[in-house]
């Protein structure tokens, strides 16, 4: 049944429980959900849940998509949260996942998160690293932590699209509650790193390539569920301007 805990999942813990009492409730309230996919999140075992990132709202409709789903969201947080008063309380509280920005080594930075995975969490992360700057909202260019995280750990990438919640609270920062907009999230199958890659240092051709073939799967479901078809080129937030999907990738190789 969706929503239950499986067998072995960890609890949710007082502050997630906390999360969940609230943003349940909410989320029901000033949104309406059309929502696909959700049998391609495995019940068990750790899962990376990779998405595009369009608001500052998106982070609480997806984790309520993945925890219908079954599982526990881990989202991926800068480390620097963690030591604010109050929302650091909280992050830590609910087990979420620092990201070591400042480690040279991206392996390092990403340290915590691929323990996760290995003990069976589903980490959520962000591949673009920030709200998408496309001004028509695609997914833009991918740093490659979400390649590095499913190399090193070896587990499976489920591609998720979403559309709707800039809707609600976009650019502007202005919040639009009522009426309600529909939020559309869709989970795809999954994506297994290759097995000879798994667990090994990974090359930067790998990483680019894993990464690439994930944002294509979640841009073309953005074009399903947009009902129309993406621009040419991809926009990176380096220049501003769209570039061809061939273009090197950001020098930054951080996940989040």
């Amino acid at each position: 049944m969706a929503g239950a805990r499986p067998p072995g999942q960890p609890r949710l813990g007082p502050w997630m429980g906390f999360a969940v009492g609230v943003v349940r409730p909410l989320s029901r309230m000033f949104s309406k959900r059309r929502w696909y996919g959700q049998q391609f999140v495995p019940p068990t075992g750790g899962v990376i849940i990779a998405a595009n990132h369009l608001s500052w709202v998106d982070p609480f409709t997806l984790g309520h998509f993945v925890y219908k789903a079954g599982r526990i969201p881990r989202f991926m947080a800068k480390e620097s949260i963690f030591r604010l008063p109050v929302i650091g309380w909280i992050v830590r509280g609910a087990d979420q996942i620092p990201v070591h920005r400042g480690e040279r080594d991206g392996a390092a930075a990403l340290s915590d998160a691929v323990e996760a995975l290995r003990d069976g969490e589903a980490v959520v992360i962000y591949p673009e690293g920030t709200i998408t700057r496309d001004p028509d909202w695609w997914p833009m260019q991918a740093k490659t932590g979400v390649a590095r995280l499913a190399l090193m750990s070896g587990a499976p990438i489920v591609p998720v699209a979403q559309w709707g919640p800039q809707e609600i609270l976009g650019r502007t920062r202005r919040l639009h509650l009522l009426p309600r907009r529909t939020v559309e999230v869709h989970a795809l199958e999954p994506v297994y790193p290759a097995a000879s890659e798994t667990g090994q240092q990974p090359t930067r051709e790998a990483l680019r390539a894993l990464t690439d073939d994930v944002m294509r799967r979640v841009r073309a479901e953005v074009e399903v569920i947009r009902g129309e078809p993406a621009p040419e080129g991809v926009w990176d937030p380096r220049s501003d301007e769209r570039i061809t999907p061939a273009a090197p990738a950001p020098p930054d190789e951080g996940a989040a």
